[in-house]
């Protein structure tokens, strides 16, 4: 029997109230499979994929680009056959399945059931899942399935490399946590001459960029920015990345990159200096108790800033692992709201492009912000000696509201101290 079912716009967090339809990757009339994306959705934090809660065609869009919708309303209508699968009613403003939804159920209904990282292996290669013959459970489509579609030269490379960011080669376009991927060509409307080189151009403003202009705003009227530098000899350190960065990458699979160390400085100096990890609010300062680390990961169109949970419980690997993971699912839009959410303090590896003095903006409301610029051999004088050592700046903007010169100094003196502290003794677990 044949039924249509509304698929409704999620909540994706508590705050979130309404999202914007970017662009539709399904038309009417194109097959739909249970939890494939059928849209991409805006909001003023992060982008994000609407997977379909049912497997039909779909027949109705109700909703049109660049619309904003409230949480709750119908977005589209897909025709399903049966009843087995899920059905979201047009009047409950509850959200979409989960993507990580499972069942056991050993039908052959499992064949349209994508997990997580089948899906996201797929959408690597570009691979069409429904193109896939599944050798699990019921038919469904594993991860070694996808592999060795890929490995029998079927998917479009040229595809994937498009939406994934990934060269013929297989190597992301990255520098540190700093993407190069290419990004989306932004709307643009040329007035003035009809000679195609001439006249003004209109961008489209996003509902990311909208509010990365309001907290800019917002941070340099109302917080008095002081700002301070220090220069580190992480000499020692070079040596030691190289020495663990091969086996680290046998062993975890990702790249052991300056910010892992740089974070693990930066934490512990933030146990002895807590004030660094507060808010002004007014009639007081509040401290904060766990230590949320926001990284400033910047694309050509946007700058986010997802954050490591309770950084001063994990060691240098630890921290290693999460920048990866962060920088993967930014370069991928596979950020969610609770990955951008509870920042303390932020750190920003502007270094990774090649700057080597840089004046950062407080991320609001948080009391610093701190970079780590360029490595760079510079001759030094060490003992009346000159020596050619590897150099860094370390550069804090500072809420002076809350902080002043006396305890920024002596934080940044216990960064520096961490840092140089590295050895070829020392263990990343």
């Amino acid at each position: 029997m044949k039924t249509m079912t509304e698929i409704v716009m999620p909540q994706l967090a508590e705050s979130l109230v309404s999202a914007t339809i970017d662009r539709w990757l399904k038309q009417p009339g194109d097959r739909i499979e249970v939890y494939e994306p059928i849209c991409e959705i805006l909001t003023d934090k992060v982008n994000a994929e609407l997977p379909s809660t049912v497997a039909g065609t779909l027949v109705k869009i109700l909703v049109g680009n660049g619309e904003n919708v409230p949480v709750g309303t119908p977005v589209c209508i897909i025709e399903t056959e049966g009843a087995s699968a899920p059905t979201v009613e047009s009047d409950a403003p509850a959200p979409s399945a989960p993507i990580d939804s499972q069942t056991d159920d050993e039908s052959t209904a499992m064949r349209n059931r994508f997990s997580p990282a089948v899906q996201q292996l797929a959408a690597e290669h570009g691979v069409r899942l429904s193109d896939v013959a599944g050798t699990g459970l019921g038919g469904r489509v594993t991860r070694k399935d996808v592999l060795a579609y890929v490995a029998a030269g079927q998917p479009a490379a040229s595809a994937s490399a498009q939406t994934t960011g990934v060269d013929p080669k297989g190597q992301v376009r990255s520098s540190g946590i700093h993407l190069s991927e290419s990004p989306r060509i932004p709307k643009i409307q040329v007035e003035g001459s009809s000679t195609p080189s001439r006249g003004e151009t209109f961008i489209d403003v996003t509902p990311i960029r909208n509010t990365i202009a309001r907290n800019m705003r917002q941070s340099v009227s109302e917080i008095p920015h002081a700002w301070t530098m220090i220069e580190v000899d992480v000499t020692n350190l070079v040596m030691l990345r190289n020495k663990l960065k091969n086996d680290f990458m046998k062993r975890e699979g990702i790249n052991l990159t300056y910010l892992a160390f740089l974070l693990k400085a930066v934490v512990n100096a933030i146990k002895d200096y807590p004030i660094m990890n507060s808010t002004w609010a007014v009639d007081k300062i509040i401290v904060k108790r766990d230590i949320n680390i926001s990284l400033a990961v910047g694309t050509e169109d946007s700058v986010l800033t997802p954050v490591i949970k309770n950084a001063d419980h994990k060691n240098v690997a630890g921290l290693a692992k999460e920048i990866d993971e962060l920088a993967r699912k930014t370069r991928e839009g596979k950020l969610t709201l609770s990955d951008m959410q509870g920042g303390t303090f932020t750190v920003n590896n502007t270094g990774s492009f090649g700057s080597i003095l840089s004046y950062p903006i407080i991320n609001y409301p948080q009391a610093a912000i701190l970079t780590f610029e360029s490595i760079v051999k510079r001759p030094v004088v060490i003992n009346d000696m000159i020596a050619v050592r590897s150099m860094a700046n370390l550069c804090l903007s500072l809420d002076h509201r809350i902080l002043d010169g006396v305890i920024c100094g002596r934080f940044l003196q216990r960064v520096k101290d961490n840092l140089e502290s590295f050895n070829q003794e020392s263990t990343l677990y």
